[in-house]
């Protein structure tokens, strides 16, 4: 899914397969298509768990020889991959695909979702001709439903973790940045409008003090920025 800015995405956490999206989907103009190294515009796909399938079996799709590769048929697409540990870079590398994100809204959680090693990720991509994509994320909590993992919280501070997700990502100067989530409210990783609301057996998360569109105008506010940062980075 895209916002306004079509180099800025948010995430959800699961994939259609790309055969059967792209025969049905694939000519609409709501299905999300970006140049790939070739100039291509070809629909892009994240993958999430791609480590749980060998990377030579994804190999057999996603590079030029494998055994039933979608390259150059009207299946082809732009793969992201889902960056866990450190180790998943070469392998992702191995398995063919086009690039990698990170998804984890919680700093430190992985590898890949710590802001201190998306440089070092961002300049092995860019060795090898692929994407890096940094996930940001406005905060974590998912004590609701996963009550022992309180130590991956992370709290909003009123828009200042999401902020410093965002700037991370920008120092890298990636080609895209996707944001999770819009509505994951289990994960309070949700940037949808929010009021307070109260059930017999959950508190939702708001934006008090703030507005209930503070994190869309967050958004928009660094999605303009991103673009104006990203023509400084061509000159």
């Amino acid at each position: 899914m895209t916002t306004g800015n079509p180099q800025m995405t948010w995430c959800l956490p699961f994939w259609t397969p790309p055969i059967s999206s792209t025969s049905r989907y694939g000519s609409h103009g709501a299905f999300y298509h970006y140049k790939n190294s070739m100039g291509k515009s070809l629909p892009l796909f994240y993958i999430y768990d791609s480590y749980l399938t060998s990377p030579e079996a994804w190999a057999h799709l996603l590079t030029p020889n494998g055994l039933h590769s979608v390259r150059n048929t009207p299946y082809d697409g732009v793969f992201i991959a889902l960056l866990v540990e450190e180790g998943h870079t070469h392998d992702i590398l191995a398995a063919g695909f086009d690039g990698m994100y990170t998804y984890f809204a919680s700093n430190g959680f992985s590898f890949g979702s710590s802001h201190q090693n998306w440089k070092a990720v961002k300049n092995f991509c860019d060795a090898n001709n692929l994407m890096f994509i940094p996930s940001v994320g406005p905060g974590y909590i998912d004590t609701s439903i996963r009550p022992w993992n309180n130590h991956n919280t992370r709290n909003r501070v009123n828009g200042k973790y999401y902020e410093t997700a965002l700037q991370a990502a920008l120092t890298v100067r990636p080609e895209i940045v996707s944001i999770t989530s819009f509505n994951e409210w289990h994960e309070g990783t949700q940037i949808e409008k929010a009021i307070p609301k109260k059930t017999p057996t959950r508190l939702y998360l708001d934006y008090l003090p703030h507005q209930p569109s503070l994190y869309l105008e967050l958004t928009r506010r660094w999605a303009e920025h991103f673009i104006k940062e990203k023509e400084q980075w061509l000159m």
